[in-house]
């Protein structure tokens, strides 16, 4: 008798069931469970006050990332809070026998690039952290969502979380992306296309031939930024592509339990026929390179495109919000968004400061200088990436072009550090956020984009086509 055909998502949501709560939400169960300095220390202090021990510190992991600076490193840090709450971790996870990633242990990093590159993150599990990001790790076939303090209280207490069940949507990239079009401008684009809250309430499967074509790290760079499409968390079915990452990694099975681990993730992925909420399809060769130009990452147009203009909003609402945001960037409607003058030039953050990242960067600003009066820095997810960088001597070539080469952390992304903008700096960046203050300063101004289109920028100090001061000769 065959059995219904099923997606990942209810694959790993049935596996992980733990039981059906009255309210109609799921008890599940949490395979890993990722922390950091800034949303760990009141749940831990929370777990004191109940005089309760952490349920399965095993499956926890620790390392320093959003609040840690990225030029001088030595401790304690000049920040009193940064040193308090770094010192705090590292006490907590030695009282609970946690596996912690310090800045010591050359394997330190942003935790959604330590946990892949540390084999942590593995297909058909699901993992929960105190950040919103974390659906980054749904790349490899997980299901991964962020989580509030209390609910980090209640994995390391439990294990479990409570959780109401998601909707799945499926979104198929079909045939290739046109050269110069990244993963980032791929999410971009869906972003914009679907709303920054048209994903509420789902898990969005990433599909089509860009995917399969995709690397783990252009997966993850989209699956990163699923959140801010609304969904909770997103994904792409494991394949061989996945196996090969993973493959030799430190936390990853060895062995025979390897071979046993990739029948069990293959059998995980969405069958055939299985049932989705709803499919969207978008052609891989209508993408173009994209940059933000407001104040959330749905408000996104081409770089040939013109800015919004209040008067052609198809409704009162969409006036509305572009007026706010046109107001806040101090952008004129109608404009073209090629050719904005930029201060800060950032290349970093969990979206896109991955080791491909670099390499692709580097490629095309061999030889180039930053133009004069951008200040552009670069900042390695990882130590491992910042390492690799070093040997192949990619932190050289951004050095000679004129940025500033730092240690890993979340930096200017989120800019719990000393990476700050400073008044009304406009920013491009590689990030995946462009709130009002998101970068540091309450009037700072934020434009996404890939990181060529950042690099572009920062030589030209001005938005632009990286295909055309590059020559960009890339695609998928």
């Amino acid at each position: 008798m065959s059995k219904t055909p099923r997606s990942l998502f209810e694959k790993v949501w049935a596996d992980h069931t733990v039981r059906r709560l009255a309210n109609g939400q799921t008890q599940l169960l949490i395979g890993t469970h990722l922390i950091h300095e800034v949303t760990s220390p009141q749940a831990f202090g929370m777990l004191r006050d109940l005089g309760l021990k952490v349920a399965m510190p095993h499956r926890t992991f620790a390392t320093v990332d959003h609040i840690v600076p990225t030029d001088q490193r030595t401790e304690p840090f000049s920040d009193p809070l940064a040193d308090e709450m770094i010192k705090a971790l590292k006490k907590n996870c030695a009282e609970h026998g946690i596996t912690y990633f310090d800045l010591n242990s050359g394997r330190q990093g942003i935790v959604h690039m330590v946990g892949p590159e540390q084999g942590i993150t593995q297909p058909g599990t699901t993992i929960a952290c105190g950040d919103s990001h974390t659906s980054t790790h749904g790349a490899f076939g997980a299901i991964a969502f962020g989580i509030g303090t209390s609910q980090v209280r209640d994995v390391l207490a439990t294990q479990t979380i409570a959780l109401s069940p998601m909707k799945v949507r499926r979104i198929n990239v079909t045939g290739r992306l046109r050269p110069g079009v990244y993963a980032k401008d791929v999410i971009l684009h869906i972003i914009r296309t679907l709303g920054v809250n048209g994903g509420t309430g789902y898990a969005y499967e990433y599909g089509g031939e860009v995917f399969d074509r995709f690397s783990m790290e252009e997966r993850m760079t989209v699956c990163n930024m699923s959140i801010e499409g609304g969904a909770r968390a997103g994904y792409v079915n494991p394949d061989e592509t996945t196996f090969a990452y993973l493959k030799g990694r430190p936390y990853a099975p060895q062995g025979a339990a390897w071979d046993e681990a990739v029948a069990r993730w293959r059998a995980v992925a969405s069958d055939p026929g299985c049932h989705y909420d709803d499919v969207v399809t978008l052609r891989g060769e209508d993408i173009p390179p994209t940059v933000t130009w407001g104040i959330n990452p749905g408000q996104g147009i081409g770089i040939d495109e013109n800015i919004p203009a209040p008067q052609k909003a198809a409704s009162p609402d969409e006036r509305a919000a572009i007026e706010e945001a046109l107001a806040y960037m101090k952008l004129t409607g109608g404009a073209p968004i090629k050719g904005t003058k930029i201060d800060v030039a950032f290349l970093g953050s969990c979206t896109n400061a991955r080791l491909s990242d670099f390499k692709e960067v580097a490629a095309y600003l061999k030889g180039r200088k930053v133009a004069s009066g951008v200040k552009a820095i670069a900042v390695p997810g990882s130590q491992l990436v910042s390492a690799v960088c070093a040997e192949l001597g990619i932190d050289r070539v951004f050095r000679e072009a004129g940025f500033e080469w730092r240690e890993a952390g979340c930096s200017m992304c989120l800019a719990m550090n000393p990476d700050k903008l400073v008044g009304d700096q406009i920013c491009a960046s590689s990030s995946n956020r462009n709130f009002k203050g998101r970068q540091g300063s309450p009037t700072g101004r934020t434009l996404l984009m890939s990181p060529v289109m950042v690099a572009a920028a920062a030589v030209t100090g001005a938005v632009a086509d990286a295909r055309e001061v590059f020559a960009v000769s890339q695609s998928n």
